[in-house]
């Protein structure tokens, strides 16, 4: 079957469209992270997007912090830095607000990643977007950022029905 069929086949009903959509979103990650994965030295996406919210952020975030903003657990979050850190790119500290806490720190390391190594990179990542006309690249955006909004929802509905059944 080719990617045509597939589209057409699900254009027919606002159903088959939200499934293709979600579909969509599924394999077009595990596309994105296995050329990321293949193509990109020393780290792999999960760990660059991680180092990338760490070198943004304007203060120093917990692995519980980390995990809600990269959509994973505080676990997955300290076995990505547990790598991170072997690999000289941060350093891992109690927080100085929660001594239960433990927040990631970038070293150098990070700052001459992104300005060297991964600079190279980052001018192949405008494949992905060249298709795009500056309008359609602004509705793509507003439509990403509303998804959250449904994301939400599903976690609040999952959360309801989970405590429901106990």
């Amino acid at each position: 079957m080719k990617l045509d069929d597939l589209i057409t086949k699900f254009s027919t009903t606002t159903e088959n469209q939200c499934k293709a959509i979600f579909s969509t979103l599924f394999i077009a990650g595990n596309k994105l992270q296995t050329i990321f994965d293949n193509h990109i030295p020393e780290i792999s996406l999960k760990q660059f997007m991680l180092l990338s919210i760490v070198r943004q952020s304007k203060e120093n975030l917990t692995f519980t912090q980390l995990g809600s903003l990269l959509g994973c657990s505080r676990q997955n979050i300290k076995k990505i830095a547990d790598v991170l850190m072997k690999k000289g790119f941060i350093t891992i500290q109690q927080s100085p607000h929660d001594t239960r806490a433990m927040c990631i720190h970038p070293t150098e390391k990070v700052n001459h990643y992104f300005e060297n190594d991964f600079s190279q990179y980052q001018e192949q990542l405008k494949y992905v977007f060249e298709v795009y006309t500056t309008e359609e690249i602004e509705t793509l955006f507003i439509l990403l950022s509303r998804l959250y909004a449904g994301i939400e929802n599903l976690e609040r509905n999952v959360a309801d029905e989970n405590n429901c059944n106990l």
